[in-house]
């Protein structure tokens, strides 16, 4: 399934001929994301059955579609391309500094900024900027047909700093800067081991799994078969697992969302302008400093994206289930999935203005 319309009409005739895949799948989100909450309200005991089993403090349930939705695409890379990345200091460098130093100040300023007065919010929003992304990013930039090596050697970049920077990062924003303002601030106590656990099980073993299957797959059929035929046979399953991690995710945290909508709009305001302003700064970054479009977009997405498990996690396990903070951490993929899949279409319609390229867009089926 493929269409041959070009990334920056957005014309209807064009939107008429991509797959019906393409042309709703802002919409099968939508609906995976009302499914959630209504299965979570509906079904009495849901919740209890859905976090009976957990992998490092994480659904199993989630943690399942967390590895079925990344599979596809890490499959996908083409790792004896992975140093024309890591020759690319433009890129690492700028992707380093936007995530580490950019991204946790510009939530901490929208947090004091939006929720001065909202204490636990505030500390979990926080949470959110000092998590940065290591899962659905992989999905939307492929989406967006960003350079899939690039986002690869991003993601492993974000997963190292992630290990080594969350606690220490975490205790400078929530503690020690608060009280060189003069501001109230909040302890946060995270074990590195814990985050390492995170990483190596949602990021390492669909990571070695797609390395083998591409490895073994291409020796045994040669690359002309895997990139054809293999490929187009698995990647829908990326979109399912992407579906279905977001129906359980908002199962689970339905009661919290629908029993305080005011102030999930509260906490909606601040992730909407950081959303903006990570995305909209590092497209026009990396448009400065002479990066292609499918590099550009991948820094884009790269700085934009959150890790929300790892986020609410935390906050669950610091803070409690129901606990304020952890409601702004379930606010986090509420919004981050419908504007990070509209950012998707952005970056496509500003494919051909701005970087003059206009080839072929794979089905969405396809591009994960």
């Amino acid at each position: 399934m493929t269409s041959t319309t070009a990334a920056g009409d957005s014309s209807p005739a064009v939107v008429g001929r991509l797959s019906r895949l393409d042309q709703f799948l802002p919409l099968w989100i939508g609906l995976a994301m009302v499914a959630g909450l209504l299965l979570g309200r509906l079904i009495p005991g849901l919740n209890t059955a859905l976090e009976a089993v957990k992998v490092t403090g994480i659904s199993l349930p989630i943690a399942l579609g967390l590895l079925i939705m990344m599979y596809p695409v890490l499959a996908k890379v083409r790792y004896d391309r992975l140093d024309t990345v890591t020759g690319d200091k433009r890129l690492l460098i700028s992707s380093l500094v936007i995530n580490w130093l950019i991204g946790p100040a510009v939530m901490f300023a929208l947090a004091w900024i939006f929720l001065a007065d909202h204490a636990e919010y505030r500390t979990g929003l926080i949470i959110v900027g000092l998590a940065r992304c290591i899962a659905m990013v992989i999905i939307w930039n492929d989406l967006a047909c960003g350079d899939r090596e690039a986002a690869a050697v991003l993601v492993a970049l974000n997963s190292v700093f992630q290990v080594i920077a969350f606690g220490v990062l975490g205790w400078f924003y929530l503690t020690v800067l608060p009280g060189w303002l003069n501001l109230s601030g909040a302890d946060l106590e995270v074990s590195g081991w814990d985050i390492a656990r995170n990483v190596l099980i949602f990021l390492g073993i669909p990571l070695l799994a797609g390395f083998l299957t591409r490895r073994f797959g291409e020796k045994a059929k040669g690359r002309t078969w895997y990139e054809e035929k293999f490929i187009p046979r698995i990647g829908p399953v990326a979109l399912y697992g992407l579906l279905f991690t977001i129906v359980i995710l908002f199962a689970l945290q339905g009661d919290a969302i629908t029993n305080k909508p005011w102030d999930v709009v509260l906490i909606a305001v601040p992730l909407l302008v950081y959303f903006a302003v990570m995305w909209g700064g590092s497209y026009a970054l990396g448009k400065a400093i002479g990066l292609n479009y499918e590099r550009t977009t991948t820094l884009a997405f790269t700085a934009a994206g959150n890790n929300f498990e790892l986020a609410i996690a935390v906050a669950i396990g610091t803070f409690g289930v129901t606990s304020g903070q952890a409601l702004a951490g379930v606010v986090g993929p509420l919004i981050e999935v419908p504007v990070l899949v509209g950012l998707v279409y952005v970056s496509l319609a500003l494919r051909r203005r701005l970087f003059g390229q206009s080839p072929a867009v794979p089905a969405a089926s396809e591009r994960v």
